[in-house]
């Protein structure tokens, strides 16, 4: 009994453990579409080295600019 009780939480903390993974996804991808649409940037021309180019950027300008509070 006990190890089906176990198991009950292992399959509960791995679908948890999904759900926070699914949910960061979205955000990165939400973030990722919105710096893009505001940037007017085209999608044809964003290649593997502009994006991380871009990334570079954005992360150093928040970095230099973050305030103690978080977003």
């Amino acid at each position: 009994m006990a190890q089906t009780s176990i198991q009950k939480q292992e399959a509960k903390l791995k679908a948890l453990n999904q759900k926070i993974k699914d949910e960061k996804n979205k955000i990165e991808q939400r973030l990722g579409k919105q710096i893009i649409s505001q940037s007017n940037l085209d999608y044809a021309n964003l290649s593997n080295d502009n994006i991380k180019e871009l990334s570079k950027k954005i992360a150093d300008f928040l970095n230099e600019n973050q305030s103690p509070k978080q977003f």
